[in-house]
């Protein structure tokens, strides 16, 4: 998901992905990989997976599928090994971008990210040199169609639960948590049946930048495009105003 996006752009991104799904459920079966790996198969006693098996379920992944992946991950000592990293940068007109990436090879991964931001007239900064504009929040959206709770109920179930914040869009409304509240909010969501569109951390930024030159915007949409194209990338977040 791009920037801090609202649910319009989701439903969005979700169509854009259904002809792309197949890189959604490689991502998130890597992401998969890491947590048993690092926690071990269970997800009442890791976090991480659980948090991955929630995504895995706001994307639609299938219930086989998620345990499939669980089980080989579990089992296999030999599988490939997967790494976070994060890429900071700047597109036209001062845009700050960060690029979560989940790779088998940071060379190849770096290469690419690098070329995306050239070719949009971007340059790839230092660690740090962007993500200082951007809080990490836990961030859940639930769509006021397929609920039947009205909104001061919602919002009282999320707040009593851990959430920091609840805003209501027009057609959705959005969770906001700490990234160490996200999982007991979207539990208690969970049991009390809310229907979730997507609860992950996300990056959202302190403040937007406004770009009205017709040259800059499609550089910027270029790296982005071409961010999101990227097998490796886990998520693009970006400050600019779209």
């Amino acid at each position: 998901m791009s920037g801090h996006s609202k649910f319009a752009n989701i439903k969005h991104k979700k169509e854009k992905n259904d002809a792309a799904k197949g890189k959604v459920f490689t991502i998130i079966g890597r992401e998969i990989a890491v947590a048993v790996k690092e926690g071990g198969p269970d997800p009442a006693n890791n976090f991480k997976l659980a948090a991955v098996v929630a995504k895995a379920k706001a994307n639609n992944m299938p219930n086989d599928t998620i345990e499939r992946g669980i089980k080989k991950a579990a089992g296999d000592d030999g599988s490939v090994n997967y790494e976070y990293c994060t890429y900071e940068g700047y597109g036209p007109s001062g845009v700050a971008i960060v690029v979560n990436c989940l790779t088998d090879n940071k060379n190849r991964t770096a290469a690419n990210v690098r070329a995306a931001f050239s070719k949009g007239s971007g340059n790839l900064g230092t660690p740090g040199c962007v993500s200082f504009m951007f809080d990490e929040k836990g961030q859940i959206f639930v769509d006021k169609e397929e609920t039947d709770m009205s909104s001061d109920d919602l919002m009282m179930l999320a707040l009593d639960a851990g959430a920091d914040d609840f805003n209501e869009e027009e057609d959705s409304y959005e969770i906001l948590t700490s990234p160490d509240a996200l999982e007991d909010v979207r539990k208690v969501l969970e049991e009390n049946k809310v229907p979730m569109v997507s609860a992950e951390t996300t990056r959202i930024p302190q403040n937007f930048v406004d770009v009205t030159d017709e040259d800059s915007i499609k550089k910027i949409q270029r790296i982005i495009d071409l961010l999101e194209d990227d097998d490796d990338v886990e998520a693009v977040y970006h400050n600019w105003n779209e």
